[in-house]
């Protein structure tokens, strides 16, 4: 016990700490873009009164690395470390399950130098029937993690995939952060060539343009989460952070930064027609869930809204689950898709459109 102890205390004055300090501010304070959104609301169905068929029959499933999915809805990656992480990770995890959906953990880096910390990550009996994401920070390929710790990390969390997040925003903006971005392509190619497991990239908020998601497909990986701006902004998190008022206004600037969403996702598309492709950011319900889907995802994260309900309790978590999915399910059946590859004929009109 006094060992355990010395450890999270050691912890929560480092990482742990930064990650304590981001669901706080997550929770707490106003992070979202400003002056950007995910170009969701602007997209509408053209409604289908005449469906021709019962709502029963609408079907939400789907698959992923070889699991059946309830819904094409990702609890994205998002905390592992703390205590409190610990606990929001079981809760979501139980979501997870429940309703069949993929579920990302938070960063394992901290698992790497401190497996002490695996019980506040580890979720795997909770979650035997669902793909269960590991991530990393990419630039810590440029930082001695080897394919042997990548392949250590999934073992550990008996996770089916491995995502690596690009945050070269985030990183510049942290007093503490990593900018050794280059020549990490080469270094994620090695890994998708050698891990023996599915890598996933994504982006953290700010979106991946298409030369990226083109130059990540042909190194390996077996999807990207094109992750846009118009939800949950890392700048704006981290400004909540800054103690100096200098280093907050630096952060404050890239307030409205990124691609949004929706534009990231119809241009990944169009980039990489046969592609498995993610898209989060700014998705917080349903109808943003359909329109992603419409639009050429094959997975719609989200991330926020998740956290904020498992931080308010276990019913609140699994009603957003329930919420979510039963307004997709409706959705599809008021467009006339019976089945997700139905919705991805479906056509979108938009109201910025003359």
């Amino acid at each position: 016990m006094a060992a355990a102890h010395t450890f999270f205390v050691t912890e929560l004055r480092s990482t742990g700490r930064r990650k304590a300090d981001h669901i706080r501010i997550n929770v707490e304070e106003d992070v979202d873009g400003k002056g950007v959104d995910a170009g969701f609301d602007q997209l509408r169905f053209l409604h289908c009164a005449l469906p021709e068929m019962d709502l029963a029959e609408v079907d939400t499933g789907c698959e992923l690395f070889g699991r059946r999915l309830g819904a094409p809805l990702l609890i994205s990656c998002m905390t592992g470390g703390t205590a409190d992480a610990g606990r929001i990770n079981g809760r979501l995890a139980e979501v997870a399950q429940a309703f069949r959906l993929p579920m990302g953990l938070g960063s394992g880096r901290i698992l790497l130098e401190h497996p002490e910390a695996l019980p506040t990550f580890q979720v795997r009996r909770l979650t035997p029937d669902v793909p269960l994401l590991a991530n990393l920070g990419a630039v810590q390929l440029n930082r001695g993690v080897s394919v042997d710790d990548c392949r250590r990390l999934l073992d550990r969390l008996e996770a089916d995939a491995l995502v690596l997040h690009l945050n070269p925003l985030q990183e510049a903006l942290q007093p503490e952060g990593d900018t050794s971005f280059r020549g990490l392509l080469e270094k994620i190619g090695g890994l998708c060539r050698l891990l023996g497991s599915p890598v996933v990239v994504k982006e953290v908020g700010w979106g991946l343009a298409p030369d990226v998601v083109r130059s990540l497909l042909s190194a390996g990986v077996s999807a990207v989460d094109v992750a846009g701006a118009g939800g949950t902004s890392w700048s704006e998190v981290e400004s909540h952070r800054m103690a100096e008022p200098w280093r907050a206004r630096v952060a404050r600037a890239f307030a409205g930064w990124g691609l949004p969403t929706a534009q990231a996702l119809r241009l990944a598309r169009e980039a990489a027609p046969d592609a498995c492709i993610f898209a989060s950011g700014g998705i917080r319900n349903g109808l943003d869930v359909a329109k992603a889907v419409a639009l050429g995802a094959d997975l719609a994260g989200i991330a926020g809204p998740f956290l904020r309900a498992a931080v308010a309790g276990a019913e609140e978590a699994h009603g957003l689950a329930r919420e979510v999915v039963e307004v997709l399910r409706i959705a599809m059946f008021c467009a006339g898709a019976r089945t997700l590859p139905d919705l991805r004929t479906v056509p979108l009109l938009d109201s910025r459109d003359p």
